[in-house]
């Protein structure tokens, strides 16, 4: 007699055909960062900081410890990046936002704190710019509604420029993706 498992393992099979593959940070790895594609280039020698180097990020020291460097670089990069555009988007809005943060939520882009705090996933900064940017729009718009009213709406799109729904649309479809860079299984 045949396990359920055993009678669905093709289904199971599909199923997991369809899931985003895992994206290491090893060695000779490609990651859109800003749009830009940058190839991890590990040599053998003792500087432990990441570089950016053109379209290579450099990198010696333990190769056990290339990942965690990697990602550290990523997240002070995504610090970088979003705290310039929630700048822009603030003065736009003419609203102040106490601090801007990245994290690492598995079920938010960003959110925004009645305190005027912004937090991000780090993660958008290898999405395509124009859905990061979207995303900074909206979370700076919360700052003048905290809810999603349609007058919330119409300032997010005011402040991004066009419609914002391309990019949410690109987050429901390849965010998921997104989650996957740094994972070796």
């Amino acid at each position: 007699r045949r396990t359920l498992g055993e009678d669905k393992a093709g289904w199971i099979a599909e199923q997991r055909a369809l899931l985003p593959q895992p994206r290491p940070f090893v060695p000779g790895a490609v990651l859109t960062v800003a749009d830009e594609p940058l190839t991890i280039e590990w040599t053998l020698g003792s500087r432990r900081t990441v570089v950016r180097e053109g379209s290579v990020l450099s990198l010696s020291g333990p190769p056990e410890t290339i990942a965690r460097r990697v990602e550290a670089w990523l997240k002070r990069t995504a610090l970088a990046v979003l705290e310039t555009e929630t700048a822009e988007y603030a003065a736009k809005a003419k609203v102040t936002v106490a601090q801007v943060a990245v994290g690492d939520a598995k079920g938010r882009w960003g959110s925004c704190a009645s305190s005027g705090m912004i937090r991000y996933s780090w993660r958008l900064i290898l999405a395509p710019s124009w859905v990061r940017r979207a995303t900074v729009a909206h979370e700076v718009a919360h700052r003048v509604h905290m809810n999603h009213a349609p007058v919330f709406h119409a300032l997010v799109e005011q402040l991004y420029g066009e419609d914002p729904t391309p990019a949410r649309v690109w987050l429901r479809t390849h965010g998921a993706g997104l989650h996957w860079f740094g994972r070796s299984s």
